[in-house]
């Protein structure tokens, strides 16, 4: 079974725009501010520039030894030797795992139901939210919330993976409540989004998980 460190930053190529950070730049400074695993989430047209882009963070996670996943497509997953996280309305989990082979793979579930249905899969981890009210998404799935969070941690063996609305100030308490990491987007880009701001946001993250 997969250890997943506990902060799994989500590089949201719609939120680094509003920021002013590219995608690039905020890759190497939360590597260099120690994350160990990066997630592109780009849900625009992957033309040519965004591709090479992402083949850039992929040499940087090499050169870290962290892990790069890819959102939702498994083309640009498996031209990247990267791991894959599919959603409820992506390609099936079994489909996509027939695509990557033994990459790592994640899947997301919003509710008990479909996470007892995620634990059956053929994924490496499963995440789980909103676990709070969120605006990185247009539609959100109804919240979570701590409570149930708890109620679900027995339901599946394998690494679950919180998200939604997740900040500095109630990170802990996710964890404390059984999930076993937390994925970050919003709470991790500063304003103004510098290297030198996205390096030390990602240090007091770690620093804010590890205790």
């Amino acid at each position: 079974m997969m250890k997943l460190p506990r902060v799994y930053p989500i590089l949201d190529t719609s939120a680094l725009a509003s920021r002013g950070a590219g995608l690039r730049l905020a890759a190497e400074a939360f590597l260099e501010g120690g994350a160990g695993i990066l997630q592109i989430r780009h849900k625009g047209h992957w033309n040519r520039s965004v591709f090479r882009e992402a083949e850039e963070v992929s040499g940087l996670c090499r050169q870290y030894g962290a892990i790069l996943i890819i959102d939702d497509r498994a083309d640009i997953a498996m031209l990247l030797e990267a791991g894959l996280h599919v959603g409820q309305d992506d390609l099936p989990p079994r489909e996509a795992r027939r695509l990557i082979g033994d990459a790592i793979l994640g899947y997301s579930s919003h509710n008990p139901r479909q996470l007892c249905e995620a634990g059956g899969e053929p994924v490496d981890y499963v995440a789980l939210g909103p676990i709070f009210p969120t605006v990185s998404k247009q539609n959100p799935d109804p919240v979570v919330g701590l409570d149930q969070l708890r109620d679900c941690r027995g339901l599946v063996t394998k690494p679950l993976v919180a998200i939604g609305g997740i900040t500095r100030e109630n990170a802990r308490d996710v964890l404390a409540a059984g999930a076993d990491a937390v994925a970050v987007i919003g709470d991790l880009l500063p304003e103004p989004a510098t290297a030198f701001a996205l390096r030390q946001r990602m240090e007091e993250w770690r620093q804010l998980t590890s205790r």
